[in-house]
């Protein structure tokens, strides 16, 4: 009897903060939509603004690195002047540099009024995540931080689907009047249901590393998004990377010195943590590669329009929120090694089977091994998210969310860089294979697109590897 009581009320508790998970998942999912919806519109808006691709790219590049830079901040603000409405504030924040940019008339509008969405949306993630883990109950954080993974599922699918839709049917004014009505729901919820707790009023600033942190990690993105574009040896690239890793090594030096750190860089102490934080960023590196490589084969090598390559990765998605539930509720039982190594071994399988991927591969099965790919992926995120934050003190993970999110950011970025260089190169040396054979330039792309599928197989493995030594984290 007393059982049954102890599952009704954690039960209650569950549904007691859905509204609150709800706000957080729809303030989430306008800033995550954003940069899928914007990675496809590039061609349509260089021919609206008239202007070169170079210039276009701006428009990602100035969000990602506003998104970077405001990012390390999240956890002093919210400690600061209270996390809903700084959560509500960024929201708003963003909402405005969407209506702005969808009202842009040139290119050097687009760009400002991105950076100004990028400056909003930073702050979104890393606040929302602090808010679940803190209201969520402590023995079902696995399920809650599970459905906190929505957003992270749907934003890759419905982005590219939802802007083939728009660019084809409206305008692509509409990429960023779409965010209105989502950005209003998540103030609403937000508004409504949101608690508000003590606000650090006397809280100092860490003011050198509240410089530190943000020009070291922008520093760092732009030279990796260089490194992707114009080679890892140009000058472009060298000097950010070299400064970047400078600042960042003064950051991490200065911040071990304070009492009270912009970030908690004190968490690293804990081996959990550490080991957790490892297999998060090579999970997502091997993620990140994936999904930028799919769409690219779909509409490079089989001719897939937009739209016709997001529908084909929609099993992918549902199968991620299957294994993400699953996996939320077998974390909360057994812990994160069982479930992690599971979704790592079955996201290293379907990235083995992409790796042997031809022209012709057959539809049907591709979308099986896409849903593979969503299962392991489901299994995996979310999980090994929730068990770092519980391997730091439950008193700092306001100051926590910001270090996984901007290592997410970064290793990312990374990941896209890294893959598409290695697919120009693979492609390049398969093509130069077939010249002077009956091979077909197609099938060298595939065979290209294959080899590099391998490396994101490797990064996964490594994780695997890295998951065998988790260890259960008591419930607090």
């Amino acid at each position: 009897m007393n059982s049954l009581s102890n599952e009704s009320v954690a039960a209650f508790s569950v549904r007691k903060i859905l509204p609150t998970l709800l706000a957080l998942i729809f303030g989430m999912l306008v800033v995550m939509l954003d940069s899928s919806v914007m990675n496809v519109a590039i061609p349509q808006l260089e021919k609206a603004f008239h202007a070169d691709l170079k210039t276009m790219q701006w428009t990602i590049t100035g969000y990602t690195l506003a998104l970077s830079a405001v990012i390390p901040l999240a956890g002093w603000f919210s400690d600061r002047f209270e996390a809903k409405r700084v959560f509500l504030l960024s929201v708003v924040l963003f909402m405005v540099g969407s209506v702005l940019c969808a009202m842009a008339t040139t290119p050097a509008q687009l760009i400002t009024f991105r950076v100004l969405q990028g400056l909003g949306g930073g702050m979104v993630t890393p606040i929302g995540l602090a808010f679940s883990f803190k209201v969520a109950p402590p023995d079902k954080r696995g399920a809650i931080m599970g459905l906190l993974g929505l957003p992270m599922l749907i934003a890759p699918v419905l982005g590219p689907l939802l802007s083939g839709w728009l660019l084809e049917y409206a305008n692509w004014h509409w990429i960023f009047f779409i965010n209105v009505p989502i950005g209003i729901v998540a103030l609403g919820l937000g508004y409504r249901f949101l608690q508000r707790s003590d606000a650090g009023k006397h809280l100092k600033l860490d003011i050198i590393g509240a410089i530190l942190a943000p020009v070291s990690f922008a520093t760092l993105i732009y030279g990796v998004h260089n490194g992707g574009s114009e080679g890892w040896s140009t000058l472009s690239t060298t000097v950010p990377l070299a400064i970047g890793l400078m600042l960042l090594s003064v950051f991490i030096v200065v911040e071990l010195r304070q009492q009270t750190p912009l970030l908690e860089l004190h968490a690293f102490r804990s081996m959990e943590f550490s080991k957790g934080l490892a297999i998060v960023f090579m999970n997502w590196m091997a993620i990140f590669g994936a999904l930028f490589l799919i769409p690219l084969y779909l509409q490079q090598v089989r001719g897939f329009s937009t739209f016709h390559s997001g529908l084909m990765v929609i099993p992918q998605a549902v199968l991620s929120f299957v294994g993400m539930q699953i996996g939320g509720k077998l974390f909360d039982k057994f812990g994160a090694r069982p479930v992690v190594c599971t979704g790592l071994a079955v996201l290293s399988a379907a990235l083995y089977w992409l790796s042997r991927i031809q022209a012709d591969t057959n539809i049907f099965l591709l979308a099986t091994n896409l849903a593979l790919l969503g299962l392991g992926q489901g299994l995996t995120s979310m999980q090994i998210s929730t068990h770092v934050l519980k391997s730091a003190p439950a008193k700092l993970i306001s100051r926590v969310t910001p270090i996984t999110t901007s290592g997410q950011q970064i290793f990312g970025s990374l990941a896209i860089a890294m893959m598409s260089g290695f697919l120009t190169s693979n492609i390049t040396k398969h093509i130069q294979l077939v010249t002077n054979s009956t091979g077909t330039r197609l099938a060298a792309m595939a065979n290209g697109f294959g080899d590099t599928f391998l490396i994101a197989m490797g990064v996964s493995i490594c994780g695997l590897v890295m998951g065998l030594f988790l260890r259960r984290q008591e419930t607090r």
